[in-house]
C-alpha cells in the first residue's frame, strides 16, 4: 500500500468537491495491491475554509513502470489519456470514472491518478441486461468514434498496436508448454476441446487475413465484467491501461470470455454481438460485414490462456480450490465449444 500524499489528496479534492480545502482527515481500504499496480479507496472528512466539514469517497490508483510484453508503455498510458482530451469523447451512457488529480513522479517511475469513486454493479453481480447494454454503449462508442475521427485522437502517441492481438496469440502458440500439451498422449483436456485448438490453429493464417479487412476502432482491450461498472443504466469502465487501435469486435471477445459467467456464457454471446453491432451500427455501415469473427476472437485471445491456467491448476492439486479452478477452465473452454457446435 502506497503512502498518502496530503498535498496531493487535498489539490484532488479541491477539484472533486469544488471548494477549497484546508484540512483533510483520511482512512484507506486497499481494493487492489501488486508490485505494479496499487488501488486504494480513500475515505474521510475535509474541512473547507468556511469550516463545514464534508465527507468524500474518492480513489487513488498508483501504476508503477513495468513492461507488459509487446505494449511495453502501457503502465503510464492511463496517466497520459487523463492529461489529454480524451474525456471529451465520452457521453453520460458510457465513460470512464472523472479524474480530480493526476501526476507522475519521475524519480520512481511512478504514476497517481486521483479519480471518482463509483458504487455501482459489477463483475458476475451483471445480469444480462446489464451484459447486454455494456456491449450496446460501447459499440455505440466505438461507432462514433470510427465515424468522426477524432483529429487528437489520431496524434496520440502512446496507443496499443492495431497487431496486438495477433502477436499476443502468435506468443502463446509459440510457447511449447501449452501447444504440445493440446497434442500430447498426457493432455487431460477432452479431445473435441484439443481439436478446437488446433483446429484454430491450422486456419489462423486465414482467419486473421480476414478479422484485418474489419473496421480499425478504438479498443479497451481489457473490457471485461471486473472493469464494467452498471450505474442507474449507464456504464462506467475504468482500466484503461491496455487501450489502443484494434479490431471491430475485440473488446466483445474480453466480455464474453474473460472469467466470465460461465453458466450464461453462450447465451451472452448470443445476446451481445447484435446488440454491439446495433449500437455501432447508429453511426456507422457496417451491413456489408457478413462474419464478425467474434467467436474466432475468443479462441485467438482466450484458447491458449486458458489451457494454461488449467496446467497451472491441476499442478497444484490435489487442494480442492485447485480442483474446483481446473474445472472452471474447462467448462469455460467447453462453452466456447457449445457456442459453435449448439
Amino acid at each position: 500500500m502506497r503512502e498518502i500524499r496530503t498535498e496531493s489528496l487535498t489539490q484532488a479534492l479541491n477539484k472533486m468537491l469544488g471548494t477549497k480545502i484546508i484540512r483533510v482527515e483520511f482512512q484507506t481500504e486497499q481494493l487492489h495491491g501488486g508490485t505494479v499496480g496499487d488501488v486504494q479507496l480513500v475515505t474521510g472528512n475535509a474541512k473547507t475554509t468556511d469550516g463545514t466539514d464534508i465527507r468524500y469517497k474518492i480513489i487513488l490508483k498508483v501504476q508503477m513502470k513495468w513492461e507488459r510484453y509487446g505494449d511495453p508503455d502501457s503502465w503510464r498510458r492511463e496517466y497520459g489519456f487523463y492529461t489529454s482530451n480524451l474525456g471529451s469523447l465520452f457521453s453520460e451512457s458510457f465513460r470512464w470514472p472523472e479524474c480530480y488529480h493526476a501526476e507522475m513522479n519521475g524519480e520512481e517511475n511512478e504514476t497517481q491518478i486521483w479519480m471518482e469513486y463509483i458504487d455501482g454493479i459489477s463483475g458476475l453481480n451483471l445480469t444480462g441486461d446489464m451484459y447486454e447494454r455494456a456491449a450496446e454503449e460501447l459499440g455505440r462508442f466505438q461507432g462514433r468514434l470510427y465515424a468522426e475521427q477524432p483529429a487528437f485522437l489520431q496524434s496520440l502517441a502512446n496507443l496499443s498496436k492495431v497487431d496486438y492481438m495477433k502477436k499476443f496469440y502468435l506468443h502463446y502458440r509459440s510457447w511449447n508448454r501449452v501447444y504440445d500439451y493440446v497434442r500430447s498422449e498426457d493432455c487431460e483436456i477432452p479431445e473435441h476441446l484439443c481439436k478446437m485448438l488446433i483446429d484454430i490453429d491450422e486456419s489462423a493464417d486465414e482467419i486473421f487475413n480476414r478479422i484485418e479487412k474489419l473496421p480499425v476502432v478504438l479498443c479497451h482491450r481489457d473490457f471485461w465484467v471486473t472493469n464494467i461498472l452498471y450505474l442507474n443504466g449507464r456504464i462506467v469502465v475504468i482500466d484503461w491501461d491496455t487501450a489502443g487501435w484494434g479490431y471491430l469486435g475485440e473488446d466483445m471477445a474480453s466480455l464474453i470470455a474473460d472469467k466470465a459467467d460461465i453458466e450464461h456464457m453462450v447465451d451472452y454471446y448470443h445476446r451481445c454481438i447484435p446488440a454491439y453491432y446495433k449500437g455501432f451500427s447508429e453511426y456507422a455501415n457496417i451491413s456489408h460485414i457478413v462474419d464478425n469473427f467474434v467467436y474466432e476472437m475468443i479462441l485467438l485471445m482466450f484458447g491458449y490462456r486458458l489451457v494454461e491456467w488449467y496446467m497451472n491448476a491441476i499442478s497444484q492439486a490435489p487442494h480442492q480450490d485447485q480442483v474446483d479452478e481446473s474445472s472452471m477452465y474447462l467448462s469455460t473452454l467447453q462453452k466456447i465449444y457449445e457456442m459453435k457446435n449448439e
